[in-house]
């Protein structure tokens, strides 16, 4: 399958590598290069990234941009809530590979927070954000192959709350059954305009899940995904 077949909205922006090493490169390169120019007209920049594998060499590229990272806020789009010590832990993932040589500089907002439940640690979570400037300026995503991204589980009854952009909230406590861990999730109004957005994808059972989620866009339920197939969104893809 190739990228002219998935059936995307038109200005869509898809780049297709042959290695995850190309793909990082370049999606690293194109986050630098936003956050330079944000920069330049703004005190600060916000990056907000995803967790599990795929990232991995594209946050090995990506910190050692000689970007003012000290003015950089960096959070996740979303965590299990989970200590930071865990091997589950999206923030640990974070800090071990992102927050490292020049990048260790910037300011890491922690989804995570002291509370036995997301719901227990949100007023918490609320608080850690509360300097952080809306639209977000760069935004990386990946996506399940049931066609989630970050924490918009279709399977989580705080779906509809996430979805929700009339709401004022812009972190809601995500509990999907399909899930072991208990979650928290930047909301759909907190992800939807920023301005540099990134699928970041890698294997062609991620291209297939991306067919399907673009063969019926309006079925944002389904598959939360689709409610960022929309025009201006750039698609990094390796095999």
């Amino acid at each position: 399958m190739k990228m002219h077949d998935l059936g995307l909205p038109e200005a869509v922006d898809t780049h297709f590598f042959d290695t995850p090493d190309d793909a990082a490169v370049a999606l690293a390169d194109a986050v630098a290069r936003h956050l330079s120019e944000r920069l330049l007209i703004a005190p600060r920049a916000s990056l907000v990234v995803s967790g599990g594998s795929t990232p991995l060499p594209f946050f090995e590229a990506l910190r050692e941009k000689p970007l003012d990272w000290a003015r950089i806020d960096v959070l996740l789009a979303d965590e299990r809530w989970v200590p930071e010590d865990d091997k589950d832990s999206n923030t640990r993932l974070v800090r071990e590979n992102l927050l490292q040589g020049p990048a260790s500089e910037a300011r890491y907002l922690s989804l995570k927070q002291p509370g036995d439940t997301p719901a227990e640690g949100l007023a918490a979570v609320e608080s850690a954000l509360n300097d952080l400037h809306l639209p977000l300026d760069v935004l990386i995503l990946g996506m399940g192959n049931d066609g989630h991204t970050a924490s918009l589980f279709p399977d989580a009854p705080e779906l509809d709350e996430a979805l929700d952009t009339d709401s004022a909230a812009i972190v809601v406590p995500m509990t999907p059954a399909s899930q072991p861990q208990k979650r928290i999730t930047l909301t759909l109004r907190a992800l939807n305009q920023a301005g540099f957005t990134a699928l970041h994808l890698k294997g062609d059972d991620k291209l297939k899940t991306l067919q399907t989620a673009c063969s019926d866009i309006g079925k944002v339920w389904d598959m939360p995904v689709r409610a960022f197939l929309k025009p201006g969104l750039q698609v990094y893809w390796s095999a």
